[in-house]
């Protein structure tokens, strides 16, 4: 990647981090908020991996820590830990960040792309085509001319039986 893809990449990451800690965090910061106390230091834990995956411009690993902190919150919402309105809350807060990090890895593997397809142009532009390097066609040799008695099948071959008749006696 260019420094120009990877800034804005950055920038993007930085700001779902620092967007979903502090809605987490305001979402969390009131007593009787509809979050009970291990409920929130449970799915902090889980926004400090997102938050840390995001600042590491590691997208990938950021989106699977945002999985495990939305099943989180629908476990401690069916246990009664997470009221309703809250697990609403963080879930907005959540799907924003989501659509962040999508953005960023649909931007990473655009350049990954452009990156690979320009190595390929950049080597099948260096190496010669096969064209230029096949030799010109040849014409197919002519048979060779059959050998052999074409009129017979060669038994007298050498002998002239009609040769000897009449000679010798006189």
């Amino acid at each position: 990647m260019t420094p120009r893809q990877t800034i804005p990449g950055r920038l993007v990451l930085a700001f779902s981090a620092a967007f979903l800690a502090a809605g987490f965090l305001s979402a969390c910061a009131a007593p009787g908020n509809g979050l009970q106390r291990e409920a929130a230091a449970q799915l902090q834990a889980r926004v400090l991996e997102v938050t840390q995956a995001s600042s590491q411009n590691d997208p990938a690993s950021a989106l699977k820590a945002l999985e495990g902190l939305e099943a989180d919150l629908t476990s401690l919402q069916a246990k009664g830990k997470v009221s309703e309105e809250r697990r609403r809350s963080i879930t907005t807060v959540a799907s924003a960040v989501r659509a962040d990090l999508n953005e960023v890895v649909a931007a990473q593997q655009a350049a990954a792309k452009a990156a690979e397809d320009a190595r390929n142009a950049a080597q099948a532009a260096q190496s010669p085509s096969p064209t230029a390097e096949a030799p010109a066609p040849q014409p197919a040799p002519a048979p060779a001319p059959a050998q052999g008695n074409a009129g017979g099948s060669g038994a007298d071959t050498g002998k002239n039986s009609n040769a000897d008749k009449g000679k010798g006696k006189n």
